[in-house]
């Protein structure tokens, strides 16, 4: 069969005839279609329906939540709730468009402090499925509730106790085209269980219960509210000791402590055990929860929690700080895994941009992205060593270590140019806002002592600067050139480790073909990767000395400037960031209307491409109000100079040089993992070595 060319009369007839039609008049839109697209908007399956409910009855105040589906809720959804309930006369009020008790003035719509607000969804569920609502209010003077039939209008008394039972019955059935684009049951069954999953971490003060097809396949049971006067967190906990206009509708447990049952419940006990906790406080805002280790992150972003205020959003500004503070400790795209609670005041984020109310927009961006990245920063930069330190209780029935280093780690730890920096025991269990792990690096070469002495099997000598690598670094390269001062002889003999010692990653036993440092501790076996240990702490030292030699990045004018085409909002940025682009080393000023040119680049990146810098440093200032592009840019050329200074494999360290790279470690910021995100270590406790050797069966 023949088909006629795209500009063949027959194909332009229907172009033709649609130009020729007489022109519509514009008429108002009955209710029913309006509020069958609003439906369209608000309403995409199953789970979309459950979300809108349950906002609805933990803005009623509901401590337990019961949902029954059927057929993943395509056939029935049922939210039943214990919250304060719906007046007689406000039920049929409730099923009208832009009806709501929420909010009744822009003063209240721009600091809105409850879960729903544009009083549609009710609208917009009755008029694609079929809907009725049976509700007791506590203030009702009847014994029984009032049944609404959303599409009769039919009110009748109905058993009921105080509160609300929503029941949608045959989702899209006035659409069916939407219908067809559902999955299936199964599929539909899931993303409403993760729905409720969102809400049920947010709110651990709330019992969840799912049923499908009759069966109990979750349950969430509530855990007590703090007592009264302890810190809570709503929807924002104003710093003024003056009562807020703004009352929190249902405030939750203030501490990572209190989450922490329900996160067991909901995202498993694992996700307790390989997690941390933060809390982080300033400049209005909070930033708290738990952050998952780098060993846990998981190939898709599928246990990744943002809130705000309690609710949970997808934002692009929190999702790009979260990757920007993992970057240094996670492995290829591998994605990490986090809850995430945002407090700060209402007024100060804008929740009306999504119908369906996932997104939002901060009024200063660039202060929550700090604040989320600061905040995990903090938590993740401790070592996990540090968990492993012995109790009090412990320290009780055992000899205590000294106070100051003993000789063991002194002298080993000069052998390494690592003389002088702290124990273990001096990292606290969790850095202060601010404080900094260990001594600030003021001499980068003496983590490159020069041997006296190499074999020519031996490795480089980490006192030498591969050439290549230090160009465009001329800080760290002047650094390196006093390496040779605070070389020391190892081979020169030192003390045993004690046998009452008793530190976190334990003392060294032997090496493993050259590459592996086996340790043992109070918990079992540990095994260490010697080359990335030592790569990981070479470059944490490069780091902090950059960072204290400028806060402004030395700058390399160009011979001739690099032009591009820029569009109107790179010319918009590039103009109102002038300050911070300065600090960064880079000089962009526009040519003409259309054109910006590039004049100075920092030095460390004077041999690049300086437009393509220049696109995404724009890109991200506009984005995100800061950048961290040149930062992995210098963190790119600090991981080289620290791999090829590192301690190579093959080479044979000493009892005492062992001892002092694990000492090291313990005090070294994310060493638990290398600059590549690799681990560094890894601990088998005696119970796993007890199992590989079928001992006690």
């Amino acid at each position: 069969m023949s088909t006629a060319p795209f500009d063949s009369p027959a194909a332009a007839a229907p172009a033709a005839s649609a130009r020729t039609q007489p022109r519509r008049p514009i008429r108002e839109l009955p209710d029913a279609l309006i509020s069958q697209i609003a439906a369209g908007e608000v309403i995409e399956r199953p789970a979309s329906v459950l979300r809108e409910l349950i906002d609805n009855a933990l803005d009623a105040g509901a401590r337990q939540l019961t949902l029954r589906l059927q057929a993943g809720g395509v056939r029935l959804i049922v939210v039943e709730d214990d919250g304060g309930g719906i007046a007689r006369d406000e039920l049929a009020l409730a099923l009208k468009r832009h009806a709501t008790s929420k909010v009744r003035d822009l003063a209240e719509l721009e600091t809105v402090a409850t879960m729903g607000f544009r009083g549609e969804a009710l609208a917009a569920i009755d008029s694609i499925a079929e809907l009725s609502l049976c509700s007791r209010s506590a203030e009702a003077p009847e014994a029984h509730g009032w049944l609404l039939h959303g599409r009769t209008g039919e009110l009748q008394p109905a058993a009921r106790s105080v509160g609300t039972t929503v029941e949608v019955r045959e989702l899209f059935y006035a659409t069916p085209a939407r219908r067809k684009f559902l999955k299936s049951d199964a599929t539909e069954l899931a993303h409403c269980i993760e729905a409720v999953r969102r809400h049920a971490l947010a709110r651990p003060d709330v019992g969840f219960a799912i049923w499908h097809e009759g069966k109990l396949i979750e349950q969430w049971r509530a855990h007590h509210a703090p007592q009264p006067g302890a810190q809570q967190s709503g929807t924002y906990q104003p710093d003024s000791t003056q009562p807020s206009a703004l009352e929190p509708v249902a405030p939750l447990p203030g501490s990572t402590e209190a989450l922490a049952p329900r996160m067991a419940a909901v995202l498993g006990e694992d996700f307790l055990a390989h997690s941390l906790p933060f809390d982080w406080r300033g400049d209005g805002l909070r930033v708290w929860g738990r952050a998952g280790l780098a060993q846990v992150a998981r190939a898709r972003a599928d246990q990744q929690y943002s809130y705000v205020n309690g609710r949970f959003v997808r934002d692009k500004v929190i999702g790009h700080a979260v990757r920007s503070a993992y970057e240094d400790v996670l492995h290829g795209q591998r994605q990490p895994v986090y809850v995430l609670l945002l407090e700060l005041d209402p007024a100060r984020v804008d929740v009306n941009v999504h119908p369906s109310k996932i997104e939002v927009r901060f009024r200063d961006g660039r202060a929550v992205h700090q604040a989320v990245r600061q905040a995990l920063e903090q938590v993740l930069a401790a070592p996990r060593a540090s968990q492993l330190a012995p109790t009090p209780a412990a320290h009780a029935s055992a000899p205590l270590h000294p106070a100051a280093p003993p000789a063991l780690a002194t002298a080993a730890q000069a052998g390494l140019g690592l003389a002088s920096w702290p124990s273990a025991r001096a990292w606290p269990e969790r850095a202060p806002a601010g404080a900094t792990a260990g001594r600030q690096v003021s001499d980068v070469a003496a983590l490159w002592p020069r041997r006296p002495e190499a074999t020519p099997s031996a490795a480089p000598a980490y006192g030498s600067w591969p050439q290549s690598a230090a160009q465009g670094n001329t800080e760290a390269t002047q650094a390196a050139q006093g390496a040779d001062a605070a070389a020391t002889d190892l081979r020169q003999p030192h003390p045993e480790p004690a046998p009452d010692t008793d530190w976190p990653l334990g003392h060294a036993l032997a090496q493993l073909h050259g590459v592996y440092i086996l340790a043992q501790n109070r918990h079992g076996l540990v095994l260490v990767d010697m080359h990335a240990a030592h790569e990981r702490i070479v470059y944490e030292g490069l780091k902090r000395q950059w960072n204290a030699a400028a806060a402004t990045l030395p700058s390399q004018p160009l011979l001739i400037p690099a032009t591009f085409a820029a569009t109107a909002l790179e010319l918009a940025t590039a103009e109102a960031q002038q300050e911070a682009l300065q600090r960064l080393g880079l000089q962009i000023e526009p040519l003409s209307r259309l054109t910006l040119a590039v004049r100075a680049v920092p030095a460390a990146l004077a041999l690049g491409d300086a437009v393509a810098l220049a696109r995404g440093v724009l890109a991200e200032l506009e984005q995100h109000g800061g950048t961290q592009l040149l930062q992995r840019a210098r963190d790119d050329l600090l991981a080289t100079l620290a791999c090829h200074g590192a301690v190579r494999a093959n080479r044979r360290l000493s009892m005492p040089e062992m001892n002092a790279l694990l000492r090291q470690m313990e005090a070294t910021e994310r060493s638990d993992q290398c600059n590549h995100g690799r681990p560094t270590w890894r601990q088998l406790s005696l119970k796993e070595l007890d199992a590989l050797f079928l001992r006690g069966r």
